[in-house]
C-alpha cells in the first residue's frame, strides 16, 4: 500500500535491491522531550515509523537541516544537542517509487530537544507523536530507523561510525 506522491522501499544486504543511483547528504533527529518520550512520525510514504529528517539543501549545515526538517515533518522546533551517529551502509539502499531515484544511505543522526510547538502531521508525516521508549517497539519501522534508535537508547559515548 502506498500513500502520498510515492512509495519508498528499504533495502538492506539484499542481493535483489536495486543498485544506487544517488547519494544525498541526509539527517536524522533523535528529539527526546522532558519526561524521555522521543517523536516519531509515521511516514505518509510507507506507513512505518521513523524519526523525523531528510535531505540537506544547498547552502544550509546538516544542523541546520536537522531543525528545518524537523519543524517542517512534525510542527516542533528543536534545538540540536548532540551527535547519535553517521550511517553510510552502502547494503542500505532506499528507492523512491514515483521517480526510480535508488539513494544509498547517508545519514547523520543527532539528538534534540524540543523548543516549541506541538505534533502535527505534514504532507510527509501522517501521524507525529511522542512515543515512550518501552512502546517503540511495538511499532511499525524499517531496520535502519530501529538501528538508529536502538544506537542513542544504548547510551554509549561514542558516536556510531557506519
Amino acid at each position: 500500500m502506498m500513500w502520498g506522491m510515492g512509495g519508498r522501499i528499504d533495502y538492506f544486504d539484499d542481493p535483489g535491491a536495486p543498485r544506487a543511483n544517488s547519494l544525498v547528504p541526509s539527517v536524522n533527529v533523535v528529539v527526546v522531550n522532558s519526561t524521555g518520550e522521543i517523536l516519531l512520525i509515521r511516514r505518509s510514504d510507507n506507513g512505518n515509523w521513523a524519526l523525523p529528517g531528510g535531505g540537506m539543501d544547498l547552502g544550509e549545515s546538516l544542523p541546520a537541516a536537522a531543525v528545518r526538517e524537523t519543524l517542517e515533518e512534525t510542527g516542533v522546533h528543536v534545538e540540536v544537542t548532540g551527535l547519535v551517529g553517521i550511517y553510510s551502509d552502502p547494503r542500505h539502499v532506499i528507492l523512491y517509487t514515483s521517480d526510480g531515484e535508488v539513494r544509498q544511505e547517508f545519514s547523520v543522526v543527532f539528538t534534540a530537544r524540543p523548543l516549541a510547538g506541538r505534533p502535527t502531521p505534514s504532507d510527509e508525516s501522517r501521524e507525529v507523536r511522542w512515543v515512550p521508549p518501552a512502546m517503540i517497539g511495538d511499532l511499525k519501522m524499517d531496520r535502519s530507523m530501529r538501528m538508529r534508535i536502538d544506537h542513542y537508547l544504548a547510551a554509549d559515548a561514542k558516536p556510531h561510525l557506519g
